[in-house]
């Protein structure tokens, strides 16, 4: 897909100035986020419209950009008083443009799931100050044909100091996930303002996750004293623990330094956290109770380490390796065309509970009520039960593909989870 955006001439326009271009927004300069927005949306080339005269010197600060370095290519070209909304200044570039395009505003704050979400339309949207998805053919309509305006688009124009600040509050506001469910979301909530903060220093993602690490270490060693009250300390510890993984997520999203690499370390940490958990709660309760806990603890760990273990397998096998992050999407997405199924539409239903955003209330819950006990029965069966479920969804929807049977399937479980 090709994205295009114009840049109106900042010697006649008030609002597009060169401090505004490259003012920051949640740690990225606003053109080099509008671009990037664009190529996590599916952009493979941004055709860069100057209306006024060519500055060197933006589009040297963008070919300059770590972040676009990679992807999408850039092309730059002049057209003097570029106005979107005449057809015959369309005609002056009319063989660069590809048959569908995404139309950008330069300073239109938004993310990829919003544009995503934007229908093609086949006639001139009439207004060109929000975003749009068009048919080559619309942009040569006259305006005055063309149908009422389309919905307005998710996001904000930044246009003034107080438009910035009100396009980072509502990017922190949904730097989450399509499917976050209403514990996630509300985790969410409570990081915003700490996100928010961190998207303006070099704290890295990776780095919130080692904390979060740190901070569910701690969290064992209060559960391992096996007291009432060093276990509610725990628990609280490892709520924030929980909520270090929403912030290191929100905060890659925002600043788009998500990996391969970082989903594969959070994971292992958030595996890592749980076992520590575990392993502290087992040792206190082995000292109040006696040794059946420990043989408890050594239930949840043999499930723990096999379900970490297919899950990885699976995840390698089901996604590309550039994309671990769609691992879930994709399953998800499986399992709700398999909802004929029972064993398939028991597990979609009740899967949310062993998210780590979710799981984190609970263990406060439990352990306020002193039923810590039935939370490691529970959990040893969860454990144990998950490795053999996830043999079988192997098994079941990944049974000896063929590679591009493969990829059209992966293709398919991500569209319907955008």
């Amino acid at each position: 897909m090709q994205a295009v955006i114009a840049l109106p001439d900042h010697h006649e326009s008030k609002d597009a100035t060169d401090e505004l271009l490259f003012r920051e927004i949640c740690g990225i300069p606003l053109l080099v986020r509008t671009i990037a927005t664009a190529a996590r949306a599916g952009a493979h080339q941004v055709l860069l419209i100057f209306a006024g005269h060519y500055p060197s010197q933006i589009s040297r600060q963008l070919c300059e950009s770590k972040l676009l370095s990679v992807s999408p290519r850039l092309e730059f070209v002049l057209v003097p008083g570029f106005d979107p909304s005449s057809p015959s200044r369309w005609e002056e570039i009319a063989g660069r443009l590809e048959h569908e395009f995404l139309w950008l505003p330069w300073n239109w704050v938004t993310n990829k799931h919003s544009l995503h979400k934007l229908p093609v339309l086949e006639h001139n949207p009439g207004k060109w100050n929000v975003p749009a998805r068009l048919r080559r053919d619309s942009v040569f309509l006259p305006v005055e044909n063309s149908p009422a305006a389309v919905q307005k688009p998710e996001g904000i124009a930044a246009v003034s100091e107080s438009s910035v600040n009100a396009a980072e509050r509502w990017l922190v506001a949904n730097s989450g996930k399509p499917l976050d469910g209403i514990y996630t979301s509300f985790n969410r909530r409570l990081c915003r303002p700490l996100v928010r903060t961190l998207t303006h220093t070099r704290v890295t993602p990776n780095a919130v996750t080692v904390v979060g690490l740190l901070v569910g270490i701690v969290s064992a060693y209060c559960f391992s004293k096996g007291f009432y009250l060093t276990s509610v300390l725990g628990a609280l510890l490892f709520f924030l623990s929980g909520l270090c993984d929403e912030v290191d997520g929100m905060l890659a999203r925002l600043k788009f330094s998500d990996s391969p690499f970082g989903t594969w370390f959070e994971g292992y940490v958030d595996n890592l956290s749980y076992l520590l958990l575990f392993g502290g709660i087992a040792i206190g309760l082995y000292r109040r109770r006696g040794p059946q806990e420990l043989w408890i603890g050594g239930a949840i760990l043999v499930g723990a380490m096999f379900s970490v273990a297919v899950i990885s397998w699976l995840r390698k096998r089901s996604t590309h390796a550039d994309r671990p992050n769609e691992y879930l999407a994709k399953m998800y997405g499986l399992l709700d065309k398999d909802r004929a199924n029972w064993i398939s539409r028991v597990a979609r239903n009740v899967e949310f509970l062993l998210k780590k955003g979710v799981f984190v209330h609970y263990v406060v819950l439990f352990s306020l009520l002193g039923l810590l006990p039935v939370m490691m029965r529970l959990a040893a069966f969860a454990a144990n039960l998950t490795w053999i479920l996830a043999l079988y969804f192997s098994r079941r929807f990944f049974r000896s593909p063929r590679p591009i049977d493969e990829a059209v399937q992966f293709q398919q479980a991500a569209k319907v989870n955008l």
